[in-house]
């Protein structure tokens, strides 16, 4: 299998945002990826005066990537968006995955929710305007399984064992909006250790650079192997990088190395 993570600079201009999502899904199909990754909140990062009306599943922003998957031939990880959610103070930050014929195959509303006080740093409470997502969420992509997550949940290592063991996942996919901050200590070591601890690739696609008002993303997307090892890095720009996922090597690796069949708990 093939796959491409993209990484793209969304701001307040929603129109923009989807045709550079548009672009590098394109660049994705034309460099053979089989499956291609966006970032958290895909379509608009900006204030949150300008934020996109909540929609449904199958609103616009369903609709422009159901399309995309189809035209291109591959399957789309829309990142996420702004979902229509339970009450009128809360969305639900949520993914969307397309399979190649452009129906959708799975939905995944953020489980874990950003609520952080940092004096003078950075004060962020997701809860305010984000309802919390319950269950889970593994698709299968033409025989491989793709455990579903987003940007904070990366902190919560339960999450992906379940997706792990209860869901069989050997793919485990990260759309985020890291803070840069945070991103420079903790981004790369998290995602290596997730891929180490459950034997699973991992594809995460980031935000980079500066966005309204006042935040600024990491970037630095990236696959990495079941190993630990990293196979591919996006440099600080909106771009694409692609790489080949060696499955037997994951299923030698697991069964050189039984850590997943001899845990206790």
């Amino acid at each position: 299998m093939r796959v491409a993570v993209c990484q793209l600079n969304a701001r307040e201009d929603r129109s923009a945002n989807l045709a550079t999502a548009r672009e590098l899904l394109a660049r994705a199909a034309d460099a053979g990826a089989d499956l291609a990754v966006l970032p958290e909140y895909t379509d608009y990062l900006g204030p949150g005066a300008g934020a996109p009306k909540p929609e449904p599943v199958d609103g616009e922003f369903g609709t422009f990537f159901a399309d995309a998957a189809r035209e291109l031939g591959i399957w789309v990880h829309a990142g996420s968006f702004h979902e229509t959610g339970p009450d009128a103070e809360h969305i639900y930050n949520t993914s969307l995955v397309f399979n190649r014929g452009g129906e959708l195959a799975a939905t995944y509303r953020k489980i874990h929710l950003y609520d952080v006080e940092i004096p003078g740093k950075v004060s962020f409470h997701e809860s305010r305007t984000v309802a919390a997502g319950t269950a889970p969420v593994v698709v299968d992509i033409e025989g491989t399984r793709l455990g579903l997550s987003i940007c904070y949940d990366l902190r919560f290592p339960e999450l992906y064992r379940a997706l792990a063991t209860d869901g069989e996942a050997t793919l485990l996919v990260v759309p985020a909006a890291f803070m840069a901050h945070t991103g420079r200590d903790h981004w790369e070591v998290l995602l290596r250790a997730r891929a180490i601890e459950n034997q699973c690739y991992v594809l995460a696609a980031g935000q980079i650079g500066n966005h309204e008002p006042g935040r600024t993303c990491f970037g630095r997307s990236m696959i990495i192997d079941p190993w630990g090892t990293v196979l591919a890095q996006a440099p600080d720009t909106t771009t694409i990088v692609v790489a080949d996922l060696d499955l037997p090597r994951l299923d030698t690796i697991r069964l050189e190395l039984p850590s997943l069949a001899n845990r206790r708990l």
